[in-house]
């Protein structure tokens, strides 16, 4: 069992830079994919970002060259850090893990934070 804090969301305005966290527990951190997922209100949950065990990364056109995933795996922490914010980066950000390689799918992840809302405004 795996669970996932997140934090670090705020209100900001657009081209602000934010860093979010997701704390896992448990001791097999190193071994999960980590992903971050986003859903704007009445849009699908959709994925930001991934970073697999061995460190590969994937993001989603929409934020690459703004965002980039990383992953500590001393501190079981994973980070999103959002550069060049805009608007339409308004969202529930959620943290989420799964011990296989990366899907995009957020029906394939297993385990899910309870999510932090990042507002961006014009």
């Amino acid at each position: 069992q795996v669970q996932l804090l997140e934090s670090g969301g705020g209100l900001v305005q657009a081209g602000d830079s934010l860093r979010l966290s997701c704390a896992a527990s448990g001791q097999t951190f190193s071994s999960y994919t980590m992903a971050w997922f986003r859903q704007a209100p009445g849009k699908d949950r959709e994925i930001v970002a991934a970073v697999s065990r061995m460190d590969y990364t994937y993001y989603a056109d929409s934020v690459k060259g703004r965002f980039t995933i990383s992953r500590d795996n001393a501190k079981n922490t994973v980070y999103l850090q959002m550069n060049s914010l805009k608007p339409e980066d308004t969202a529930v950000y959620y943290c989420a893990a799964r011990n296989r390689p990366y899907v995009t799918s957020p029906n394939l992840y297993d385990y899910w934070g309870q999510g932090t809302q990042v507002t961006v405004s014009s």
